[in-house]
């Protein structure tokens, strides 16, 4: 039937079943035109196919809306065991996360010092002192066992633990303590917490301010962390069957304002409290790829087994205990193997199964699979499986487009979590003498100029050196680069070090004298003393 709307003219369907309707129930079929007549006018002025409720593709796809906490807790502690049921046993899954952990932390996220010595007043080279004596000093805690509360790791290792508890987790915790037992000026220590145990106090539902056990204001900042003593999840080991407690971590400190928690996740949305796994969005085809290649490797398995079938017009005479013999005369038959042999009976023969294992399209069929995935964990196909079979080209653009995202991470990982640390390292040094940072609590721009840091990780590789340095040189004479930033770049080195290095290296080699070779001095001439007798323009026979 057709309606008209002012000047526009709709069609709408119109079957037998509502006619019965409008028969019988008057009120609902007008109440279902008038649905029609919505879904119609929103299409015929330009609305958007995928909001439609008529398409046959689309009528049963009807998904809830919230808000980014309830899209998200519910369905957080089966994410978080499913993602690492796949970290633990899919390599796909597993490689993944290693490769996004090796590729943004990698060796670890190094200290560099850059103050603002125009602001500060100091000249170059009081900067390079200073930032040299401070990195020295960082260095000396960072680098130790004694910036970890359990004294396992050094900060390096921790930068990768927090980062790889984060991907397969969804977020992870670092509460910046104090160490008792620490021997340096610095009793700054660093404690990782597992998401798990981030929960509500005696596993209390949530409301609108304490949300999965972060206590929240009214503007949704954080103001307590609520940490359980064990994981709730533990079923064995040490405290398994022991009561939970909760301790209260303050969010910020209340006398001098600094954070006390660095709750680190990938934050999607407004709103959003507690973190997602990073293999989130491709648990379901992660997990069918699993399936589907130990079914593929289970069937090679089998088919290498080379089974045979035993047709005979007697099947009666084919008993399993003679199958399971020795060859032997008479018609026996024995079991095939290595070496032994089967004497048919009459009116027997053999036929094999062909199962078609290893299958040919199994590799373009995983491979179709691991792109798709990769698309959406933002790794190209080459750099998740690290398979670099196609051209320069192709194989750069891979790496560059990984790159980018990797970069990005580490640059939030910086912001996140070695910033916050080095500050609170800095802060505790300048206040109890350690270092020397004049004006650092007088004002929040002078200590902002004296915090200023870089934070070096390791560099992206090389596909071709030569083409690669090549490259270099031309940015660096155009002036459109540096050579720190080219260093950086290369290997993440610090391009001073390596001129510090350099020099060094060559005083030793000017007093070693591994220099250019020297020219050797000609062959001196045979004195007559030396020359064979008769060669000397004398007789041999000279009285003696």
């Amino acid at each position: 039937m057709q309606l008209k709307v002012g000047k526009t003219t709709i069609d709408v369907a119109w079957g037998r079943l509502d006619r019965a309707i409008e028969a019988w129930a008057p009120v609902w079929a007008a109440r279902r035109l008038q649905a029609r007549v919505g879904h119609a006018l929103t299409a015929s002025m330009g609305g958007y196919n995928g909001a439609s409720q008529d398409r046959r593709s689309l009528s049963g796809w009807n998904p809830l809306n919230g808000d980014a906490d309830a899209d998200t807790l519910r369905n957080l502690p089966t994410l978080r065991a499913r993602s690492s049921d796949l970290v633990r046993n899919a390599p796909v899954a597993g490689g993944a996360v290693a490769t996004e952990v090796t590729h943004v932390i990698g060796s670890g996220l190094a200290l560099q010092s850059v103050v603002d010595n125009e602001f500060l007043g100091l000249s170059d080279d009081q900067a390079d002192v200073w930032q040299q004596d401070v990195e020295r000093k960082f260095n000396a805690w960072f680098e130790s066992t004694d910036c970890d509360i359990t004294r396992t790791q050094n900060g390096y290792g921790l930068q990768d633990l927090n980062y790889r508890s984060e991907l397969e987790r969804g977020d992870s915790l670092c509460i910046l303590t104090q160490a008792p037992w620490a021997r340096g000026p610095v009793k700054l220590a660093l404690q990782i917490i597992e998401a798990d145990r981030l929960c509500n106090p005696d596993r209390r539902p949530n409301t609108a301010r304490m949300v999965e056990g972060v206590s929240l204001d009214e503007n949704g900042a954080p103001v307590n962390y609520h940490v359980a003593s064990a994981n709730p999840y533990r079923r064995s080991g040490p405290g398994a069957l022991s009561k939970l407690t909760w301790t209260e971590v303050p969010a910020f400190s209340s006398r001098s304002g600094r954070r006390n928690v660095l709750h680190t996740f990938d934050r999607k949305r407004p709103g959003q409290t507690r973190g997602v796994p990073m293999l989130a969005p491709v648990i379901e085809p992660l997990k069918q790829l699993e399936r589907y290649t130990e079914a593929e490797l289970m069937a090679a398995v089998v088919s290498g087994l080379f089974t045979v079938f035993i047709e005979s017009e007697s099947p009666a005479n084919l008993q399993p205990s003679a199958l399971s013999g020795s060859a032997s005369s008479g018609g026996a038959k024995g079991q095939l193997g290595n070496g032994l042999w089967v004497e048919l009976g009459k009116g027997e023969k053999i036929t094999t199964a062909n199962p078609g294992r290893p299958n040919a399209e199994f590799d373009p069929f995983v491979q179709a699979i691991i792109r798709q995935i990769g698309l959406r964990l933002e790794i190209p196909y080459e750099v998740l499986v690290k398979h670099y079979t196609s051209s320069y080209t192709a194989a750069r653009a891979a790496m560059e487009d990984a790159w980018r995202h990797f970069f990005t991470r580490r640059q939030r990982r910086a912001e996140q979590f070695c910033q916050p640390i080095y500050e609170a390292w800095l802060d505790e040094a300048v206040a109890n003498g350690y270092v020397r940072a004049p004006g650092y609590f007088a004002s929040p721009l002078v200590r902002l100029a004296w915090q200023g840091a870089m934070w070096i990780g390791d560099g992206p590789g090389i596909l071709d050196p030569v083409k690669e340095i090549e490259a270099a040189e031309r940015r660096v004479a155009l002036t459109i680069s540096t050579r720190q930033g080219e260093s950086l770049l290369y290997d993440g080195g610090k391009w001073r070090q390596k001129v510090r290095q350099l020099r060094r290296e060559k005083v030793v080699l000017d007093m070693a004298d591994l220099g250019a070779p020297k020219p050797q001095p000609q062959s001196p001439a045979v004195s007559p003393a030396m020359r064979p007798p008769g060669q000397d323009g004398t007789d041999d026979d000279t009285e003696m």
